[in-house]
C-alpha cells in the first residue's frame, strides 16, 4: 500500500456524475486519439484506471487495455461497463503492482501521480512503467503545473472552481510540495453542501523529467493539451511522452 489516499464507495458511486464533463467527446476525443497513435498495434496499461472514464473508451476502439486500481470500491463500478476478459484491472498501487506481458503504452492521466504523497513513491511509479513496456514504448502522464504563480505573499490558497453547485480552492504546503484540494459541492436543491478533501503531492516538469531519467526513460515530447498545442510558460498543464530506449 502507497500513501495514495483510498477512494470509497460512496465516492466511487458518484464519481461519474460529478465528472461527466471529462468524459465529454469534446474533453475524451483528443486524448483517445493521442493515446491510440501511441498504442500502435501493442496494448496499453492504465495506472489508476479508476472507473474506466478513459479505459473503457480506448478498449472500444480496439486497443486492448490493462488497469491497475488502488480502490476496488472504483474498479466495481468499472465493472458494471465492461466484463473482466475484455478489460482485466489488478487491485493494487501503481507504485508497484505488476501485471503479466509488456506494453506498447502506459498511461496515467488527469493529475493521478499527485496521488502517491512522496518522491520516493513517485519515482517507483516511473521505474514500474518502465518495468512493463517493450523497448520503444512510451509512457505519459497528464499532469497540471502547480499554480503557485497564482500565490501573492500571505495566501496560502488558490481557487480552481467557482460555480453554481461547485466550489473548488487548494491549499498549499510549500515546503513538502503538498496540496490539499477543497471541494464544497450542493447536494439537490435544498441549498446544503457537501464538503470533501483529498492531498496531492504536486511536482514540476523538470522533477518527472529526473524521475524518467532514473526509470531509463528519455522525454519524447511536451504539449499543453492532447491536441498537442505548444507547452509554454503559461500553460496550466502538459502532456508528457516519455520512450523507453529501443
Amino acid at each position: 500500500m502507497t500513501s495514495s489516499e483510498l477512494w470509497t464507495r460512496a465516492t466511487a458511486d458518484r464519481y461519474d456524475a460529478e465528472e461527466s464533463e471529462m468524459s465529454s467527446a469534446a474533453v475524451l476525443g483528443p486524448a483517445l486519439a493521442f493515446l491510440t497513435e501511441l498504442a500502435g498495434d501493442g496494448r496499453a496499461l492504465e495506472f489508476a484506471i479508476g472507473t474506466g472514464r478513459v479505459g473503457v473508451p480506448l478498449r472500444e476502439r480496439g486497443v486492448p487495455v490493462v488497469g491497475i486500481e488502488l480502490s476496488e470500491h472504483m474498479a466495481a463500478v468499472l465493472r458494471r461497463k465492461i466484463d473482466e476478459d475484455m478489460l482485466p484491472v489488478a487491485i493494487g498501487d501503481m507504485a508497484t503492482t505488476v501485471v503479466p506481458g509488456e506494453f506498447t503504452l502506459v498511461y496515467l492521466v488527469y493529475n493521478t501521480i499527485t496521488n502517491l504523497l512522496t518522491q520516493d513513491e513517485q519515482v517507483e511509479c516511473f521505474r514500474n512503467a518502465a518495468r512493463h513496456l517493450t523497448p520503444g514504448g512510451r509512457f505519459v502522464i497528464e499532469l497540471g503545473v502547480p499554480p503557485l504563480r497564482f500565490l501573492p505573499p500571505g495566501q496560502v490558497a488558490v481557487p480552481f472552481d467557482v460555480s453554481e453547485r461547485h466550489l473548488g480552492f487548494d491549499t498549499f504546503d510549500l515546503v513538502e510540495q503538498i496540496l490539499v484540494s477543497h471541494h464544497l459541492t450542493r447536494d439537490g436543491e435544498d441549498g446544503r453542501y457537501r464538503r470533501g478533501s483529498s492531498r496531492h503531492r504536486y511536482a514540476w516538469p523538470a522533477e518527472l523529467d529526473l524521475m524518467a531519467r532514473i526509470a531509463g526513460l528519455e522525454l519524447e515530447r511536451r504539449v499543453a493539451d492532447w491536441d498537442g498545442a505548444p507547452f509554454t510558460q503559461d500553460s496550466a498543464k502538459h502532456i508528457s511522452v516519455w520512450r523507453k530506449p529501443a
